[in-house]
């Protein structure tokens, strides 16, 4: 990847439960143009190629279109709807097959980068926006009323400058506090009356992408057809 201008900026690998799977877990790397390293502002959102495999060989190589916003440190993966994620088998695999990927994938982010743009144009009412969290905390939660935070909570911003309501900003709220959790609602009680826990992180690879990939696909749905 590096030998055809891609660098890695990120990486994590999935946590064990069990010492017998250490060594063997998923892993997720993050690669962005190099070029883009040094020339990229900190309002710009850069596309990414997110790769995802594991080392027992377990599943297949996964590549999907990512996006990272600086000024939340935050990463997005593209739903499928939008860019189909690519799959290649481990079977007499060929690590030209993955380079090649990644530039499937660096084409389509013109498309994707549009979609961005019509996010940002889309200002949302406040029902509109009330309604993405509700349907973020179902999916997070299944049940909104039972989770340890409301809806409306998801939608405070943790910085100056993200208070718009167009649909960028908002989605980038809501996937920002559902992945780094640690909100608490101080309205919300248990079943036996004591305080909620506060809101958990989302730690696990799969849950991230699954959660990423929901929140854009919820996006889409309310740009072009609103509630």
């Amino acid at each position: 990847m590096r030998e055809n201008g891609w660098a890695p900026v990120r990486a994590e690998q999935q946590s064990v439960r069990t010492e017998a799977r250490r060594g063997f877990q998923k892993h997720l790397i993050r690669f962005a143009r190099a070029e883009q390293l040094d020339s990229w502002e900190k309002n710009q959102v850069r596309p990414e190629v997110v790769l995802l495999n594991s080392h027992d060989k377990s599943s297949a190589y996964q590549l999907h279109c990512g996006l990272f916003r600086l000024v939340c440190s935050n990463g997005m993966v593209v739903a499928d709807g939008s860019f189909q994620r690519i799959s290649i088998k481990h079977s007499g695999f060929n690590p030209d097959s993955v380079i090649d990927a990644s530039f499937k994938v660096l084409s389509a982010v013109p498309d994707i980068m549009n979609k961005v743009r019509l996010f940002q144009d889309r200002v949302l009412t406040d029902a509109e926006r009330l309604a993405l969290a509700t349907g973020a905390a179902t999916y997070r939660w299944e049940d909104p009323n039972k989770a340890p935070v409301s809806p409306s909570m998801l939608l405070e911003s943790r910085r100056f400058g993200d208070g718009a309501k167009d649909l960028w900003t908002t989605l980038n709220t809501l996937q920002e506090n559902l992945v780094r959790g640690g909100q608490r609602d101080h309205s919300r009680r248990g079943p036996d009356g004591s305080r909620m826990h506060k809101s958990r992180a989302i730690k696990g690879i799969d849950e991230d992408l699954r959660l990423n990939k929901a929140l854009w696909h919820m996006a889409e749905v309310l740009r072009t057809q609103g509630i």
